[in-house]
C-alpha cells in the first residue's frame, strides 16, 4: 500500500508549559515528514498573536511547511488579510480558510460589519492575494448549522469554486460515512481532494463533549470499549488501534492524505502512524527550543 501524505494540526500555546508541549509535539512528529503542519486560530481570533508566533517559530526551527489558520470572525476584511500577509512574510503559502465559530458566549456566527460573511468570500480574497494552496473545512455528517446535508454540500462547492485547493473534514469515526460523503461530493462536481480528519482519542469524555457540539457521531461500541479500558495504557492502545484501523480502511479506499488533529499530544499520533507502516526519516536542521 502506498505511503499516504500526512498533515498535522497543532494549537497555539497559552502558557509556558503549553509552549514547551507544542515544541515537543513538533519535534516528535517532524521525522514523519508531513506534507504540512497547521496551527489553529482561536474563536474570534483570540489566539491570533500566538498563532503567528508559533508559525514563525516552527518554520524557523523545524524547517516544516506550515499552514496558517484564518477565520472570518471578529475582524474586518482588511484586518483579516493583513494577518494573511503576515503569514506570507514569514514564508507561509498555505492557508486553512474557515468561517470560524461564534465567540464564546454568542449563539451563532455574525459577520463583522466590514468583514467576510463566509469562508467562500475569504477564499476568493486569499486567491486575489496570491495564495495558491488553500484548504477549507468539510463535514461528512453535516455542519451543525446547515439546514440539511444538500445545503452543506452546496456550501462546500462554493468554497471550492472560489479557489480552495482541497477540503479537510471534521473527524468522523465511521469510515463508510466518509466514503459516502466523498461520493456525494464527486456527484456534485467537486473534484478537489477531500482529506479525512483523524482524531486520536486522548480523553474519551472530553472528545464526546466536543463531538456533541460539532454534531459528530460517536459509535456506541466506542463508549463501551473505552469504558472497559481499566488503565491509561489500555485506553492509549485502544485509541491507537481504532485510529490505525480507520486509517488502513481509508487508504484501502483510495485516500492518499491523512490529516491528524494532534491535540498537541504527539505520542498518540506517532504510534498511529507507525502502526500503519509509516517510518520516520532522518531530519536535518531541526533546532532545539520552544515554540
Amino acid at each position: 500500500m502506498t505511503r499516504p501524505e500526512l498533515s498535522f494540526e497543532f494549537f497555539p500555546p497559552v502558557s509556558a508549559a503549553a509552549n514547551l508541549r507544542l515544541w515537543t509535539s513538533v519535534e516528535r512528529l517532524a521525522p514523519l515528514a508531513p506534507r504540512f503542519v497547521s496551527v489553529t486560530y482561536g474563536a474570534g481570533g483570540t489566539t491570533r498573536a500566538r498563532t503567528q508566533a508559533a508559525i514563525a517559530t516552527i518554520r524557523e526551527r523545524a524547517r516544516l511547511n506550515v499552514a496558517g489558520h484564518l477565520t472570518c470572525v471578529g475582524a474586518s476584511r482588511e484586518e483579516t488579510l493583513e494577518v494573511a500577509r503576515g503569514f506570507a512574510k514569514v514564508g507561509v503559502r498555505r492557508i486553512v480558510a474557515l468561517r470560524g465559530d461564534a465567540p464564546k458566549g454568542e449563539d451563532k456566527f455574525v459577520p463583522h460589519p466590514e468583514g467576510f460573511a463566509s469562508a467562500a468570500e475569504l477564499v476568493s480574497a486569499l486567491r486575489e492575494e496570491g495564495f495558491s494552496d488553500i484548504s477549507v473545512a468539510a463535514y461528512p455528517e453535516k455542519h451543525p448549522e446547515a439546514v440539511n446535508a444538500a445545503a452543506d454540500l452546496d456550501n462546500l462547492k462554493r468554497k471550492i469554486d472560489a479557489g480552495a485547493t482541497d477540503a479537510i473534514t471534521q473527524f468522523c469515526f465511521d469510515t463508510e460515512t466518509f466514503f459516502r460523503f466523498r461520493d456525494r461530493a464527486a456527484a456534485a462536481g467537486i473534484t478537489a481532494p477531500i482529506v479525512p480528519g483523524i482524531l486520536p482519542v486522548e480523553n474519551f469524555k472530553k472528545m464526546s463533549g466536543f463531538a456533541r457540539r460539532c454534531a459528530a457521531t460517536v459509535p456506541e461500541w466506542m463508549e463501551s470499549a473505552f469504558g472497559n479500558a481499566a488503565t491509561e495504557e489500555e485506553a492509549h492502545l485502544l485509541s491507537v488501534s481504532i485510529a490505525a484501523e480507520q486509517c488502513t480502511e481509508l487508504m484501502a479506499g483510495g485516500v492518499g492524505h491523512l490529516h491528524f488533529y494532534t491535540l498537541n499530544n504527539p505520542d498518540l499520533t506517532w504510534d498511529i502512524c507507525t502502526a500503519i507502516g509509516i517510518e520516520p526519516v532522518a531530519m536535518q536542521g531541526v533546532v532545539g527550543g520552544t515554540a
